[in-house]
């Protein structure tokens, strides 16, 4: 049986446009324990597999699929704002300026393991103090990387280059490709 790692909903909806069934398995680990000693285009992928593999140590036999989702800006991680005034900060910081959104995978199985990274890059649009407040009012993005979702019916992005899945948390295109060949 395939497990999805993931308590995110956004990723339990994308992964059923690549497979019908699967079970969820949500890891019990501290997402932060890598940020201070990890660079950060190397974090995601290590968080993810972090993540497979205390799934994967006590379900050998099923297939494991972990995903782990940071925003980059100016060379420094963007994970999920603790609170209120850690989400207007990262607003702050991003308005105007283009990051990059590294969602890393690892697929683990009796026969294969896969770890892989797909970068998207998002240029955000200059957003007032205002415009940040009734963001965060009106879509809480406390458990979104870079404290904002692409999904979110809101005028935060300009332009994104890449995989529009891939920043709303989980590469389907690359899956796809790499793991889901069917």
């Amino acid at each position: 049986m395939l497990i999805l790692a993931s308590a995110s909903p956004r990723r339990h909806e994308l992964l059923k446009l690549l497979v019908p069934s699967f079970d969820i398995v949500v890891p019990k680990i501290d997402e932060r324990l890598l940020d201070d000693v990890m660079n950060p285009k190397d974090l995601s992928a290590e968080e993810s597999r972090l993540k497979a593999y205390t799934i994967f140590s006590t379900h050998p036999d099923d297939e494991i699929l972990s995903c782990d989702t940071i925003v980059v800006l100016n060379g420094k991680a963007l994970e999920k704002p603790k609170d209120y005034e850690d989400a207007f900060r990262m607003l702050k910081e991003e308005s105007g300026k283009t990051q990059v959104v590294l969602s890393s995978y690892t697929y683990i199985s009796s026969k294969k393991e896969i770890t892989r990274t797909v970068a998207s890059t998002i240029t955000f649009n200059e957003l007032s103090d205002a415009q940040i407040e009734e963001y965060i009012k009106n879509f809480r993005p406390f458990d979104k990387a870079g404290g904002y979702g692409i999904q979110d019916d809101f005028p935060l992005m300009k332009e994104i280059k890449g995989s529009y899945y891939n920043v709303m948390g989980l590469p389907v295109e690359d899956l796809k490709s790499h793991v889901f060949k069917r």
